[in-house]
């Protein structure tokens, strides 16, 4: 299936049920529908082409999810950009797209205008939210475009539908080229489509469209005909709000929001039963917080999905069932969940092929930490545009290179020690910081902390823990170091330990940047 097809299918068999319900507003499906067919048929009118791309920058709103698909319903390929990065940045990825339409919300106007002679392949700048000198506006071209049904470009599954950018941790961000096929392998085979006759399910949808989690989101929603519950971004009481008021049955968030929810002071105040299920993902989420989820929300789902930009949605995940502790387990099944809780991304999804391989390419047995290497339909093909980054990214034998390490139990449950940039190396033993900064986030003082690798001229490297304790509290470094002795093999505790006062730095989806860490608390 090619994405628009998600859309018309829940058109045409649950037309009247909300498909975007946002700060006020409500589209049912067929109003979803006919506003795409409208924005399409101005694009159309405007120049879109096959292949054009049509890149936007703004935060969640409905009108970029009627941009998404109206774009891919001409032909043309969607470019999301984070509405984060600077006006460098942003340069620097609409000249890597080379966008033929760049959508605008109205915060970011401004910026972009200050620009745009930098920018020569966009042709028509669209405003979104009111006017803006010499940009088109958004509402007039939705009022003055045809809502009839029309077909602009054939399609099939290997055309490219979306242009994600990563995250940019380690430079400037790479493009993703994702084609139909990414998306609908994973709807297909994880998603019911609409049940006319059964309640409809409704989402959360807080993570941000540009970003590979709201997208797969998105298309697993709009697929399943449910009623999506769209946020501008992450605020704890509009997030309560807006799960107790639209009864909502699915969330989906990343262990930063996570954190804030269940630690929410006025949490009871709210009616949440209506909540089934609980997605979490995109970073690693320490067990303290789990232990909490599991509390706030029993009997609930939770599932802690893994994937990436270049995976285009989830490829493994730890199921709930791995994650409901009774009480009743033998204490061998408990400290097994326990462990799976701490730092397993569970079981590879049904479409996917996992593994774990050694720096030649041979793969690991049980146990053995080694890169995790992927394959199936929803893996990108290469990077946008850039030969030299595609090659590396791929094994010899076309698997994709995620950059994580970790192993397989026996029962093939994958656990992640680390980034390989991250690993530390001491007395030649690798000490994924995964594992470690997983102990320190179970210490009663501490609120976050990260673990990085210092130069040691005795054992090459020494494990350094970055701690932020919790407010009011006090702690000494013997404290963290004895408090990680009964936890942690020898050559994994810390040796010495760094207590900053400032939040540690993440991405946007609550990944430690320990590049940076290492380059301002690195030196022995």
């Amino acid at each position: 299936m090619v994405i628009t097809e998600f859309l018309d299918l829940s058109a045409m068999l649950v037309p009247e049920r909300t498909a975007i319900a946002f700060e006020g507003k409500r589209y049912s499906y067929a109003q979803l529908k006919e506003r795409v067919n409208r924005l399409a048929d101005s694009l159309n009118r405007l120049g879109l082409e096959n292949g054009d791309r049509a890149a936007i920058i703004e935060v969640n709103c409905n009108e970029f999810v009627e941009a998404c698909f109206a774009t891919v319903k001409v032909g043309g390929i969607f470019a999301p950009l984070n509405f984060r990065i600077r006006q460098d940045e942003l340069t620097y990825l609409v000249n890597k797209a080379e966008p033929r339409i760049l959508f605008v919300g109205s915060r970011y106007a401004d910026m972009v205008n200050s620009v745009r002679s930098q920018l020569p392949s966009v042709k028509l700048f669209i405003i979104i939210g009111g006017k803006y000198q010499g940009m088109l506006s958004y509402d007039e071209l939705i009022a003055s475009g045809s809502a009839e049904e029309k077909t602009f470009a054939e399609m099939n599954d290997e055309d490219t539908a979306v242009l994600l950018f990563t995250a940019g941790t380690t430079g400037f961000p790479k493009g993703v080229p994702q084609d139909h096929n990414a998306y609908s392998s994973y709807v297909l085979s994880n998603v019911d489509p609409p049940d006319m006759e059964a309640p409809p399910e409704t989402n959360v949808l807080v993570m941000p469209l540009y970003h590979v989690a709201g997208m797969q989101a998105l298309m697993a929603g709009i697929y399943g005909g449910r009623t999506i519950a769209l946020m501008r971004q992450f605020d704890e009481k509009e997030w309560f709000e807006t799960v107790q008021r639209d009864k909502a049955t699915r969330v989906m968030v990343v262990p930063t929001m996570l954190k804030r929810i269940v630690e929410y002071p006025d949490f009871d105040k709210y009616d949440l039963s209506s909540v089934r299920v609980v997605t979490y993902g995109a970073a690693g989420c320490p067990y303290e917080v789990l232990k909490k989820t599991i509390e706030r929300f029993p009997g609930r789902a939770l599932i802690n999905a893994f994937g990436g930009t270049e995976t285009s949605s989830t490829i493994a995940a730890l199921r709930a069932e791995d994650q409901i502790i009774t009480g009743k387990e033998s204490e061998a099944e408990r400290e097994k969940k326990l462990k799976r809780l701490a730092t397993s991304i569970g079981l590879p999804m049904d479409d996917v092929e996992i593994q774990v391989r050694d720096e030649e390419g041979r793969e690991l047995p049980t146990g053995q930490i080694g890169e995790i290497v992927a394959k199936g339909p929803r893996i990108m093909k290469g990077y946008w545009k850039d030969e030299e980054k595609t090659k590396k990214a791929f094994t010899p034998d076309g698997w994709y290179r995620t950059g994580d390490l970790g192993y397989k139990d026996n029962e093939g449950y994958i656990y992640l020690t680390g980034r390989g940039d991250d690993v530390i190396v001491r007395g030649g033993e690798n000490i994924g910081p995964d594992e470690v900064e997983s102990v320190l986030s179970t210490h009663p003082k501490i609120e976050e902390a990260a673990v990085i690798g210092v130069k040691d001229i005795e054992w090459g490297q020494q494990v350094r823990a970055i701690v932020r304790l919790k407010k009011g509290e006090t702690a000494t470094e013997p404290e963290i170091i004895d408090f990680c002795r009964l936890r942690l093999a020898g050559f994994k505790r810390p040796s010495s330990v760094v207590f900053v006062t400032e939040e540690l730095p993440k991405t946007t989806t609550g990944k430690i940047l320990r590049r940076s860490l290492r380059q301002k608390y690195g030196k022995p």
